[in-house]
């Protein structure tokens, strides 16, 4: 009786897929998350990238700006990140002007972060940090440099860290060599 319960047992492929998918399921669900995660990531780098090309491209169309001005240039940077939270979201817009061959000047610089306090982009822009490619500034011209910075944080925090995208924008002014901030 035992024996032929067995072989029975044995020959019985009622249940084959539903064991298949059991051992096949968690591993096509991680590798889902992954995907989704991965998509997450890119989707924020790229609204970084562009909070600061869209930040660079506003200021570099004006004759002159003030700080009320720059704050408000600022507040679309949020607007871009959506759906993502603007809390980690950093940005800081300079303008650097090249005086001679090996001597930069920065004219002004602005800084924002959304809960105000100070972040890795506060405070000016240094000569040092501009980075600015030899080739891309000519001597008695300016740049505006808009740098954007982002915390990215995975909805899987548990086993992914989170990571911090930082990009720059360069645009030369339109309507003007220079453009002045009267209260910078």
């Amino acid at each position: 009786m035992r024996r032929s319960l067995i072989r029975r047992l044995a020959r019985d492929e009622t249940g084959v897929s539903a064991v298949e998918f059991a051992l096949i399921a968690p591993v096509m669900i991680l590798f889902y998350a992954g995907m989704v995660d991965l998509c997450q990531g890119y989707m924020a780098v790229r609204r970084t990238s562009q909070t600061a090309a869209s930040v660079a491209d506003m200021i570099s169309q004006s004759h002159q700006i003030t700080k009320a001005d720059i704050n408000n240039v600022f507040l679309v940077g949020p607007s871009i990140m959506a759906p993502f939270a603007s809390t980690s979201l950093e940005q800081r817009v300079s303008s650097v002007s090249r005086d001679t061959t090996t001597k930069y000047t920065v004219n002004w610089s602005r800084s924002w972060t959304a809960s105000g306090a100070g972040g890795a982009l506060s405070g000016a822009l240094s000569v040092a940090d501009a980075a600015i490619p030899a080739d891309l500034l000519p001597v008695g011209s300016s740049i505006i440099i808009a740098e954007a910075r982002y915390t990215y944080a995975s909805p899987f925090q548990r086993f992914l860290p989170s990571i911090t995208f930082t990009r720059r924008a360069y645009l030369n002014p339109r309507e003007a060599v220079l453009i002045p901030c009267s209260d910078c």
